[in-house]
């Protein structure tokens, strides 16, 4: 997601990272280049105005100008003020008082609102709740028969009465039958329209007035760029607590996720990734900033990894990554279990400095550099996996010899498992013992 405007930003910081010195003229043609890269992102004018505004603020104060590392101090600030445009911390999904929790999902035809509903029912049930998905949109046949089938390949239950054809009936109904048959969840997807109308709001509303849902998601199509906060403004009267951006998979543009939360201060709780059914995250701004940094997102490669572990692999990636000691025959393990999360040029961007691999390479060439990189580490003695720090100049000879690569190539893997040790060791002091973090707890 958004490769274009990760490149871009790389290129900025770059050329200030060249420069001799920073001065008041470097930092306002880095600001004026930041500029033109939101704004072709397609980020709301309004906010890259603003953002602009804060970042030129913090970049210009003396302690930035004549710091011993100026470029790397803009860099902080770009990325600090990247997260709190998407809202600073993690909005994670509300639980109700009692069963079943109910969350509503609105939004524009087209949006991918149905497809998420699915989604959606997946990654719950997956974390073992009993879910219930309901089809409120009686105008059109297809819409109820989609969901259903959505909810077959999903594995979780449908409901929907016959004969009725009165959304508000539907949905008590439809909560009536989850209390009846203990469901934890109920998801109620309601109808879209191709644009936004007042007949279309007044059923949302009557439909949140009769079921209280806990969550009222706005789901909203990622590739309309400055429209979607037009349309998350246009949804705001019905109550909307949460926005669920889909198809960022799909453009390289994306500002919809960089403007729809500061301009609309709703926060982001979900975005879709591609076409499959697991292909649903939670929004992270410090993760997803990381990601278009080209940083990578450990945190959600390995929870993504953890949901492929079993109880007892999961149990010891926790203890090695909680004492510091992951390695590279760890590394390695990984390696193996990524592979079966689909196709890896998808995942590079999660990888602190793969990102850039995943524009210019197709998937198959993404599972031969894989492959590469694992016969590198295949090559290693156990002590030299272990111990990466040992690996010197003679050593990365036979290891390149042993694998068919180049010393380069050696170097680059040992860099950058050295950069994921320093993050890990990073999360490991903040996000992994937050409560929620799957088994990390």
């Amino acid at each position: 997601m958004l490769d274009s405007f990760t490149e871009k930003l790389g290129g900025i910081f770059r050329k200030l990272g060249g420069k001799g010195r920073i001065t008041e003229s470097n930092v306002q043609e880095a600001l004026r280049e930041l500029r033109f890269t939101l704004l072709d992102a397609d980020v709301n004018f309004e906010v890259v105005k603003k953002f602009i505004a804060n970042v030129k603020e913090a970049a210009m104060g003396e302690e930035v100008l004549k710091s011993l590392t100026p470029h790397q101090q803009f860099f902080k600030i770009v990325k600090d003020n990247l997260i709190d445009m998407l809202g600073g911390e993690h909005a994670a999904l509300a639980t109700g008082p009692k069963k079943p929790t109910v969350y509503l999902l609105c939004g524009l035809q087209g949006s991918g609102k149905t497809t998420t509903c699915g989604k959606l029912a997946g990654q719950q049930s997956k974390k073992g709740k009993r879910v219930l998905a309901t089809p409120l949109d009686i105008y059109r046949p297809a819409a109820i028969e989609q969901l259903r089938v959505v909810a077959g390949k999903t594995g979780v239950s449908f409901f929907f009465p016959e004969g009725d054809n009165d959304p508000v009936s539907i949905a008590r109904k439809a909560v009536s039958h989850a209390e009846d048959n203990n469901y934890d969840l109920l998801l109620l997807d309601t109808a879209g329209r191709l644009h936004v109308d007042e007949k279309m709001m007044e059923e949302v509303r009557a439909i949140i007035s009769a079921v209280n849902p806990t969550e009222v998601l706005l789901v909203v199509d990622g590739m309309t760029g400055q429209d979607a906060v037009n349309i998350a403004t246009s949804f705001d009267p019905v109550g909307v607590t949460g926005i669920v951006l889909t198809k960022m998979d799909g453009d390289t543009r994306g500002g919809a996720a960089l403007s729809v939360k500061y301009a609309t201060g709703k926060p982001i709780k979900l975005i879709g990734t591609g076409e499959k059914f697991d292909a649903l995250e939670s929004f992270h701004p410090d993760r997803f900033v990381s990601r278009i940094l080209d940083m990578g997102d450990m945190l959600s490669l390995i929870e993504k990894v953890e949901a492929n572990l079993d109880d007892e692999d999961a149990r010891k990636l926790e203890k090695k990554l909680m004492s510091n000691k992951f390695d590279l025959e760890d590394f390695r393990n990984q390696i193996k279990q990524v592979r079966k999360l689909g196709p890896i040029a998808n995942l590079l961007g999660m990888i602190p400095g793969f990102s850039g691999l995943k524009k210019h390479v197709s998937d198959d060439m993404a599972e031969q550099q894989v492959g590469r990189i694992e016969a590198i580490i295949c090559s290693m003695t156990p002590d030299e996996r272990k111990n990466p720090g040992v690996i010197n100049a003679s050593r990365k000879r036979r290891i390149s010899k042993g694998s068919g690569t180049t010393v380069q190539e050696v170097n680059q893997l040992l860099k950058q498992f050295d950069m994921m040790k320093k993050m890990i060791t990073q999360m490991q002091k903040g996000a992994m013992r937050q409560p929620g973090f799957g088994k990390f707890r």
